[in-house]
C-alpha cells in the first residue's frame, strides 16, 4: 500500500511547530540567564504591592537570580504598561496588573492605548479580595435579601455609595443590580474614609468594600458585613455568609485580583514554569500567613484557565457596563 505524501506546505508548518515547541521547552530550561524585572502597577507599600515582593523573593531563591520589583502605578495601568511596552518575549520581563485592567477598563473608555488582548500573555492570578456588602452598625438589614427586598420595593430610592464612578465598588453594585434586576442610587465619594463614614451614620444605605478598606471600621463596631461577594463564606469573617445561600443574588460575585503577565509571543512552556513557581512561592508558609493579614485569597489559575476566565470577565462586564451606559471619558 503506497504511504499518503505530505505535501511541502503541510511539512513546512510541522516542522515549524515542533521548532516553536522546542524553542519552547528550551527558553523554559534555560532561564532565567539574567534578572527578572516585574513592573506593577502598584503602589509600593500597597497590599498588592507587599504580596508580589514576597513571591519575588520566593522566585529568587529558587531560579538563582534577582528579582526586581518596579512600582510604576497611575493612569489606570498605563503608566506601568507603557513602562513594559516594548520588552522582549524572552521571560526577563513581567507585569503585574489588576482586574480592572484587563477586563472593565476596554468598556468604560472609549479608547486604551492597550489591548489585553493583543498585547500580553496571561501567567497567573497572583491574588484575589472579596467584597463585602457593608451597612451601618444600626441599619435594618440583616442580609443581602434584606437590601434587596428593599430595592424592589422602592425602586431607585435605595441608595448605595462607592469612592467614585467606575470604581470597583461601584461595579460591584452595578452587577449586583445586573443580577437580581433592580435599580438603586449610586452615590459617589472622593475618599474610602468618607464613603464608609457615610455608610456608618446611614447617610447612603450600603456600599461594598474588601478586608482592607472596611474591616477596621467593622472591627471597631461601626458598620457591619452582611455578605460577602462570593459562593462561599469568607474564611476571614465567616459571619458575613456566601451568596449561595441567598435567595435572590445566588449567582453574584464582587473581587478584585491582580495577576501577572508575559510579552505576547512568549512560549507556553515557559508560562506554565514561571505559573507553577509562582504557585510554589505562594505556598511559603511566610507567604500564606501575610496573604491572611492583608485578607487576600489564593486564586490558582493556569495560563490557559486565567487567559480563558478574563475573557468571559470581560464579555460579563461589556453588557453590565453597556446597560448601565456608563463611559469615564
Amino acid at each position: 500500500m503506497k504511504t499518503p505524501s505530505i505535501s511541502r506546505r503541510h511539512l513546512t508548518v510541522l516542522l515549524a511547530s515542533v521548532a516553536l515547541v522546542c524553542a519552547g521547552h528550551a527558553q523554559a530550561q534555560s532561564w532565567p540567564s539574567k534578572p527578572v524585572r516585574i513592573v506593577t502597577a502598584a503602589s509600593a507599600g500597597s497590599g498588592p504591592d507587599v504580596s508580589l515582593r514576597m513571591i519575588a523573593e520566593q522566585l529568587s531563591k529558587k531560579w538563582g537570580q534577582s528579582v526586581v520589583v518596579d512600582n510604576r502605578p497611575g493612569g489606570n495601568g498605563v503608566v506601568a504598561i507603557n513602562a513594559f511596552r516594548g520588552a522582549a518575549a524572552d521571560g526577563h520581563d513581567l507585569v503585574h496588573l489588576d482586574s480592572s485592567m484587563l477586563t472593565s477598563n476596554v468598556h468604560l473608555y472609549s479608547k486604551l492605548p492597550y489591548d489585553p488582548q493583543k498585547d500580553f500573555e496571561p501567567i497567573r492570578p497572583t491574588l484575589q479580595t472579596d467584597f463585602f456588602v457593608v451597612v451601618g452598625k444600626d441599619s435594618a438589614y440583616k442580609t443581602i435579601d434584606d437590601v434587596l427586598a428593599d430595592a424592589r420595593a422602592k425602586p431607585d430610592n435605595l441608595n448605595y455609595g462607592s469612592w467614585g464612578q467606575g470604581s470597583p465598588g461601584h461595579l460591584g453594585a452595578l452587577r449586583l443590580q445586573s443580577t437580581t434586576g433592580t435599580k438603586m442610587q449610586h452615590v459617589a465619594y472622593k475618599e474610602m474614609p468618607q464613603l464608609f463614614a457615610a455608610v456608618a451614620t446611614g447617610e447612603v444605605q450600603w456600599a461594598l468594600g474588601s478586608m482592607a478598606s472596611a474591616g477596621p471600621m467593622e472591627k471597631s463596631g461601626r458598620v457591619r458585613f452582611i455578605g460577602v461577594g462570593a459562593a462561599q463564606a469568607s474564611p476571614y469573617y465567616s459571619s458575613a455568609p456566601g451568596m449561595a445561600g441567598s435567595a435572590t443574588a445566588k449567582d453574584f460575585v464582587a473581587n478584585a485580583w491582580f495577576g501577572l503577565f508575559a510579552p505576547k509571543g512568549s512560549s507556553k512552556a515557559w508560562r506554565d514554569k514561571v505559573a507553577a513557581d509562582v504557585t510554589q512561592a505562594m505556598a511559603a508558609p511566610e507567604v500564606a500567613e501575610r496573604y491572611k493579614t492583608l485578607g487576600y485569597n489564593r486564586f490558582d489559575m493556569k495560563p490557559d484557565e486565567f487567559a480563558q476566565y478574563i475573557q468571559k470577565e470581560t464579555q460579563i462586564w461589556g453588557k453590565i457596563i453597556s446597560d448601565a451606559k456608563l463611559k469615564l471619558d
